[in-house]
């Protein structure tokens, strides 16, 4: 055999080349016309050329490795930062897992609407499932999995779906959709609506920011999704968010939604789009139990009173780590190493510790989220701690459900990406494998040795794509473009933005100054930090240096200044 090459320094795919038969085969078939094969744009043992020619006299084999030819591309290194926990190009098994969890949305892609499959086979989402899917479709996008043309075509018909979904009674998105025709249904899938989830949007306007921040062409298109929606009674006047639902007599009951953790984050997607949610973002009311030396943070609201519950769950943290580095929402510096969320970051620290501490306290491996499992209940809240006990596990209706307690595929991959330790090592070989290739990762692994959980979801997948990017890039949301922004100046200065309670962008509220000269200490005080070095701002406090290990740094006292002008008060002139 001998091959013609032609260089050229252009990167095509990568080729194998094999021959097919035996030392026997060659000299018994003396008489057979040797065969041709062109292959343009390769790359063989490193070099690169225009075309390569083999011939050969005896059967032959080319194997095409797609996953190597996609390697080849330099998305990945884009946008680069130093960041938290793991950093660097992935690893061919890595990479081999983004291929994996993309097939989830390969095969549970409904066409028509350019919406996929919450769960497995089953054709409904919600829209934190469906940023999920945005949030697989960037990173397979930027991790080389998937090309331009197909993520532009994926997106911009997931876009048109989103920006006609009919909303519940015409104010915003329906809690569910059918994936198949994009109508909005309750519960069972059926024709009808079940009410607004502010979480859930919040998440969503996560995602949309991220997707018009890295793809500019888009953001036209983006920003005419929340257009249409009225936040008037999903943002109150006080920054508090409120989701709905339909009560028995058909009437709507707006509640305020949210507790630590999934709160603050939720309300960071609205404060990227100029809501004051101050409220939302902050941690009080705020209460601590101590777990294995730990002061694990909770919601202190008495879910007798509020009738509902004070989940401790990791996924909250690890999403606000993995897509905004624990950042607040105008924070633009893109400073991978400086959480400018201060209290978010440490408490992130908590959660991750305390599993850590309960795996070498008890020997069971600990990655807690929420997630579906396979026959009743569907879902448990596999919590870190809640109604006044440490691991527990509930399903929506309260219950106990010990033997649904798992390793949350999710949740260990987030905890992987951010955290570099043995733990998350160890965490990363419990679930790196756990998977159908064509299917997907399955959602977790029970701790009481039942084996997986068999089912594949949107979530889960998405998730597990966005650490991987996180690892490559760090924090996925980048806050780069200086373009103007449709959402800021469309019906500017007109009764419509009002209407629909939407921030007037093209205004700048000219705040007065503390003339009074008050000492506003920060919500968290700074001596309370304790696994993150606490930064003094003019705002939140920043964290950085944040480690798994008690630190013993001196807590940093803030300079007072006087103000650059402010007159005293109740200062009358001298005659």
């Amino acid at each position: 055999m001998f091959k013609t090459l032609t260089q050229n320094t252009a990167r095509g795919a990568l080729v194998a080349f094999a021959l097919a038969g035996s030392a026997h085969a060659q000299e018994t078939d003396q008489t057979a016309t040797p065969r041709t094969l062109t292959i343009d744009n390769v790359s063989v043992n490193g070099a690169s050329y225009n075309s390569v020619t083999i011939t050969s006299e005896t059967p032959m084999t080319v194997t095409f490795d797609d996953a190597m030819a996609a390697r080849s591309c330099d998305r990945a290194a884009t946008m680069s930062s130093a960041h938290f926990g793991r950093s660097g190009a992935l690893t061919d098994r890595e990479y081999q897992m983004a291929r994996i969890a993309w097939s989830y949305f390969e095969e549970r892609f409904q066409p028509e609407t350019g919406l996929v499959n919450a769960v497995g086979s089953y054709p409904s989402t919600t829209l934190w499932d469906t940023a999920s899917y945005i949030s697989a479709l960037v990173a397979a996008y930027e991790l080389c999995v998937i090309d331009k043309r197909d993520f532009d075509t994926r997106a911009t018909k997931l876009i048109n779906t989103l920006r006609n979904l009919d909303l519940y009674r015409g104010e915003a998105p329906n809690k569910v959709y059918n994936t198949k025709t994009g109508a909005k249904v309750n519960y069972a899938n059926e024709a009808g609506e079940v009410g607004m989830s502010a979480l859930d949007i919040g998440r969503m306007l996560v995602w949309l920011r991220i997707l018009k921040e890295r793809h500019p062409h888009l953001a036209n298109s983006v920003d005419n999704v929340p257009m249409r929606w009225n936040f008037c009674n999903l943002v109150n006047e006080d920054g508090r968010m409120f989701g709905s639902f339909t009560q028995g007599d058909g009437n709507t009951r707006y509640v305020q939604e949210g507790r630590l953790g999934y709160e603050e984050y939720a309300a960071k997607g609205f404060a990227l789009w100029g809501f004051d949610v101050s409220r939302a973002m902050s941690p009080e009311p705020l209460a601590y139990t101590t777990i294995y030396d730990v002061d694990v943070p909770y919601d202190g609201r008495d879910p007798r009173v509020f009738k509902n519950q004070n989940y401790v769950l990791t996924e909250g943290y690890i999403l606000d780590g993995l897509e905004m580095g624990w950042d607040m929402p105008n924070d633009r510096t893109n400073d991978g190493l400086t959480a400018s969320h201060g209290w978010r970051a440490e408490f992130a620290q908590r959660i991750y510790l305390v599993q850590q501490r309960r795996y070498e306290q008890t020997g069971v491996v600990t990655a807690r989220s929420e997630h579906q499992v396979n026959g009743k209940p569907y879902f448990v809240y596999d919590s870190i701690f809640a109604d006044g006990y440490a691991w527990n596990t509930l399903d929506p209706t309260g219950e106990y459900q010990p033997d649904r307690a798992a390793i949350a595929a999710k949740a260990a991959i987030g905890m992987w990406a951010l955290w570099e330790t043995e733990y998350t090592d160890l965490l990363f070989e419990s679930v790196a494998d756990l998977y159908d290739p064509e299917l997907g990762f399955f959602e977790g692994l029970y701790e009481n040795g039942n084996g997986y959980i068999p089912l594949q979801t949107a979530n889960n997948n998405g998730i597990i794509l966005a650490a991987l990017l996180y690892k490559v890039q760090g924090p996925i949301l980048q806050q780069v473009s200086n373009a103007t922004q449709v959402w800021d100046t469309r019906f500017a200065g007109t009764d419509l933005r009002d209407n629909k309670c939407h921030p007037r962008m093209m205004e700048e509220v000219v705040n007065c100054c503390n003339c009074a000269g008050a000492d506003i200490p920060p919500v968290i005080p700074l001596d309370e930090f304790r696994y993150c070095r606490p930064v003094p701002t003019t705002g939140e406090t920043a964290a950085t240096d944040c480690d798994t290990k008690a630190h013993n740094l001196p807590v940093p006292t803030p300079r007072r200044v006087l103000p650059a002008s402010c007159s005293a008060p109740n200062t009358v002139a001298n005659p």
